[in-house]
């Protein structure tokens, strides 16, 4: 065995499905061991953004690792934005870059793609990864391997794996993954009660639902736990698609002053709540109505939990979570409580389109034919995302990039084999919507719903008066058989719904519905979020 096939063995028994790459001169020698041995599929896309976005996508919807296979330089460094989206928002990703070999290290010659120093780039993603490798050593590689996926599952973060050129096929032993590591029970069983004393306690408690419960494959644990306690649930607002699949007595997404008043007091009047692997950061809370004192929190994140001033250390969120069902008995009481009403029953006329109008013309379809998955790009479509009926959805939430959209849904069709509605904006798919012209080669079919009105809309909502937020009408309906799908331009109701009924039963091709949207027209809750944001961040 060489040192490549023992890394992509260790990659297939780590979780990864799939490798997402571009190639070039530096990588040439590792890609084609990835071709030859055939151990994982290889997906190759048109940009390096869509590489990371795309393979982000299959660890943040599978659980296991997403991985994006580059070249030194020119193609790491071009990647950089979505690994930093990935390591921001915790999602497993593991980046394969080509790297130069001993010899050309040692020439004295500057090497084509090199930056400042032939290091540059791996001190660069010291800052967006959690863990680094440069291959260099053939019989230390094993374990350096296990290391960095070992921690790349256990902190659900991106880690870098760098291989020179003239190391890849060198003979390699296998990987041997490392053991997990333990957790002192003592202080586990401590952390508990303390949790279960303080929900006891309050007369309002309250568990949401963050990220890292789907990044550890935590949503129907989550689930049950929250019926044993009797606890209504809340997803924040990066959470949104969690526990879709699950009986959990889901309430809604928690958006402060953009989103529904009942879901906003009931977390706000909440003297108990528990944020299970909750990111605490602005696109969260910063439209709080009333400042959240985090102190009376419960807050389960990166491997530990704090509550008050007080933080137990080493407690990864699943053994919180199977402790805590081990400690609180099942129930056959059922818990129920008021969920969140969605749009239904599309007036399809002659009307023009407004983004409720999108999501209300979703919701009827999947009614008829079933849910599917949503990749969402950032800008007023995730808001929409928020009016469609719960389902798996993946967007970038917090470090909010566009451009995201269209490459994730690739992504989430090669992990899952379902087929996946992207929503994107006119300004995002400018980006890397041609990634779709991907698709024909590998089979994949998603409906794509392209929000165009001509402009960088959510900017314009911040500062209206700027002209540069103003964007063209480029004709990607148009443009879309020569990418190999079906493109269709609608103005009005009726022609969404038309064209939703015509994608939904075209199997083979991408369908993209490029959708016109009157300038300044948004969804309420992104209305709502834009108001929420400029009142509390005006002086008062």
């Amino acid at each position: 065995m060489n040192l490549t096939e023992s890394l992509l063995h260790a990659l297939k028994a780590h979780g990864a499905r799939q490798i997402f790459g571009i190639p070039g001169d530096f990588a040439l020698p590792y890609f084609r061991i990835i071709e030859k041995s055939a151990i994982l599929p290889l997906y190759t896309l048109s940009h390096e953004p869509g590489v990371g976005f795309a393979a982000d996508a299959c660890g943040r919807i599978s659980g296991g690792l997403g991985v994006a296979a580059v070249t030194y330089g020119a193609g790491a460094f071009n990647m950089v934005n979505a690994v930093a989206s990935a390591y921001a928002e915790k999602s497993p990703l593991v980046v394969l870059s080509g790297g130069p070999g001993k010899g050309e290290s040692q020439s004295g010659l500057l090497l084509h793609h090199q930056a400042k120093t032939l290091d540059s780039q791996f001190q660069i993603y010291k800052e967006i990864t959690c863990d680094q490798v440069r291959l260099d050593d053939a019989e230390r590689a094993p374990a350096d391997i296990a290391r960095a996926l070992a921690n790349c599952l256990r902190h659900s973060q991106p880690v870098y794996i760098e291989i020179p050129r003239d190391m890849v096929a060198e003979p390699c032993l296998p990987v041997t993954a490392q053991a997990a590591l333990a957790v002192d029970p003592d202080a586990l069983d401590a952390c508990v009660t303390d949790i279960l004393q303080r929900l006891a306690q309050a007369s309002a408690p309250v568990l949401m639902a963050g990220v890292e419960v789907r990044r550890f494959g935590l949503e129907a644990k989550v689930a049950e736990l929250s019926s044993r306690l009797a606890l209504p649930v809340v997803t924040s607002f990066m959470g949104v698609g969690l526990l879709a699949q699950t009986e959990a007595p889901l309430v809604g997404t928690y958006l402060g002053v953009a989103g529904l008043p009942e879901v906003t007091q009931l977390v706000e009047n909440s003297d108990g709540l528990f944020l299970l692997g909750v990111i605490v950061s602005d696109t969260n809370f910063a439209v709080s109505e009333k400042k959240i004192d985090l102190r009376k929190t419960i807050r389960a994140l990166a491997g530990q939990v704090t509550m008050g001033y007080h933080t137990y250390s080493h407690i990864p969120l699943a053994a919180l979570v199977d402790h805590l069902l081990l400690r609180v008995p099942a129930t056959d009481k059922k818990f129920s409580v008021k969920h969140q009403s969605y749009p239904h029953g599309l007036v399809a006329d002659a009307a023009s389109i407004t983004p409720t109008d999108i999501a209300t013309a979703v919701n009827d379809l999947m009614a008829r034919h079933g849910k599917l998955p949503i990749a969402s790009d950032m800008g007023d479509c995730l808001f929409t995302a928020l009016d469609i009926e719960h389902t798996a959805l993946i967007a970038p939430g917090y470090y909010a990039t566009m451009g995201f959209g269209v490459p994730a849904g690739l992504g989430l069709q090669a992990a899952t084999g379902e087929r996946p509605l992207i929503l994107v904006g006119d300004g995002a798919f400018q980006m890397t919507g041609w990634e779709l012209g991907n698709c024909r080669r590998y089979g994949w079919d998603p409906i794509v719903l392209l929000f165009n009105n001509a402009s960088w809309e959510m900017l314009r909502t911040f500062q209206p008066e700027s002209g540069f937020n103003d964007l063209d009408h480029w004709g990607f309906a148009e443009m879309a058989a020569g990418m190999g799908g079906d493109g269709v331009r609608v103005n009005t109701r009726a022609e969404l719904k038309a064209a939703l009924d015509k994608a939904i039963a075209t199997r083979g091709r991408f369908q993209l519905i490029d959708i016109t949207i009157p300038r300044g027209v948004l969804s309420e809750t992104l209305s709502r979020f834009v108001a929420g944001v400029k009142r509390l961040s005006t002086p008062q």
